[in-house]
């Protein structure tokens, strides 16, 4: 069996969306010829840790750890927060706007962070690998980002090593939805792209999750991208036996920052309670996570407090069921230049939880394509509250007279092993070369 060398931050029992890809790459890619090594980040900062994803962890993979010095400790000083508390991507703020020492540190962390704040992660990282293969010699590495320091590892290794790299985004670089909110100079956004042109130049394959992602990073790289999505395992939905709710419930698990928060949808709801009390009465608005305090403003703006239920976290584990058990699950995506090539990871994991999608965001995006050919749901344009009140009005008479039910079409082509196959595949390709 030949051996993969997977560079990645995130590692259980770091919780949230970005441990997931590899973590089940690694649970499922031996199936297909490649024994994993999996090298990782000794004392990170995660935001979010979830101790039950250490059992997707194949007994015997082997986990090789660096120490890794972040700044947070002096980022959370700087903006008056305290030691113990999370620090969030993608720029959610749960208790309060920002404040101008935190914009000030946005800003230093866009211009002298690059490209992220492991950074210092870097070149500790290129030469303990580059040490350790010399004894443990493997046959192809990936690199998984973000955090992008990550790929500037696996080209290090490269250099030094000529081993086949095939680089991993999980999310785009320079074309990720907060770029422009880093404030950067032109020397330093001049360096972003420098380095994420000789990743995409030096890597011997590069993938990516979606469409219109991949096709930006083949416009900045001069070369093609492969598309592998993301998915959803198996094994999380089987033999699962959950009772609906007896209540109209509308689910989001995961984050919502104020790039996801849309007027549109909660005007939509506190409409259609206007008008049907028996709706109001029913209604739950149920949101598993972490979320911006602006969704929170804005849900007691449109008089929908009663009927939010608040779930800050759970277990990977138990998402599952709560995914099953919802009436209507809700999907608002980024309303940000790139939305078009956004897929969220929850997707796949609500294609397979068989209820209807309520997609906000592009209605010609990748995310609505996936919708439209599993016949999963219904998207509805970010400002679009007339068809909001529609789909919803559809969806809440179909559940009282026990209708509400879809049959997702053609999913297991995004399964976690069906996603590692492709990889595994890619590896061989790379690896004959």
């Amino acid at each position: 069996m030949k051996k993969v060398l997977i560079i990645t931050y995130y590692w259980p029992p770091s919780g949230g969306a970005g441990v997931q890809r590899m973590l089940k790459l690694v649970k499922y890619i031996r199936e297909f010829g490649w024994e994993p090594v999996v090298f990782t980040a000794d004392n990170a900062e995660y935001p979010i840790h979830d101790q039950s994803l250490l059992n997707d962890i194949p007994a015997g993979v082997e986990v090789c750890k660096q120490k890794i010095w972040e700044p947070y400790n002096l980022y959370k000083t700087f903006i008056g927060q305290k030691k113990n508390e999370q620090v969030y991507s993608g720029f959610l703020t749960e208790n309060k706007k920002a404040g101008i020492t935190q914009r000030i540190s946005v800003w230093i962390r866009g211009n002298f962070f690059i490209p992220d704040a492991r950074r210092f992660w870097i070149k500790p990282s290129i030469k303990f690998l580059t040490e350790k293969l010399k004894q443990y010699p493997v046959d192809a590495i990936i690199s998984s980002g973000p955090p992008h320091s990550c790929h500037l590892i696996a080209l290090g290794v490269k250099q030094k090593t000529n081993l086949p790299w095939l680089a991993d985004f999980r999310d785009p670089w320079t074309q990720i939805d907060f770029y422009e909110q880093l404030h950067l100079s032109k020397s330093a956004d001049a360096k972003h792209h420098q380095l994420e042109k000789k990743v995409l130049t030096t890597a011997d394959a590069v993938d990516t999750v979606s469409w219109s992602w991949a096709d930006g990073l083949e416009k900045l790289g001069g070369r093609k991208v492969n598309v592998i999505t993301n998915g959803f395992d198996e094994d999380d939905f089987a033999k699962l036996k959950v009772e609906a709710d007896k209540k109209f419930s509308m689910a989001h698990i995961g984050s919502i920052n104020p790039d996801r928060n849309h007027g549109a949808l909660w005007n939509a709801l506190k409409s259609l309670c206007a008008i049907d009390a028996q709706f109001k009465n029913d209604l739950v608005i149920r949101l598993i996570g972490k979320n911006d305090h602006v969704v929170y403003s804005s849900i007691e703006t449109a008089g929908l407090t009663q009927n939010l239920e608040r779930i800050d976290y759970l277990p990977h584990h138990q998402v599952a069921a709560q995914q099953a058990k919802a009436s209507v699950l809700l999907l608002p995506l980024n309303n940000t230049p790139n939305v078009g090539g956004i897929i969220p990871g929850k997707i796949f994991e609500y294609l397979a939880a068989q209820r209807p999608i309520l997609v906000v965001g592009d209605e010609h995006g990748d995310s609505a394509k996936i919708i439209s050919q599993s016949n999963a749901g219904t998207v509805c344009g970010f400002d679009d509250e007339e068809k909001m009140k529609t789909v919803i009005r559809n969806y809440y008479q179909q559940w009282k007279s026990g209708t509400l039910n879809i049959q997702s079409a053609d999913i297991k082509q995004y399964s976690r092993r069906n996603v590692a196959s492709q990889i595994a595949q890619l590896l061989n390709q790379i690896s004959k070369a």
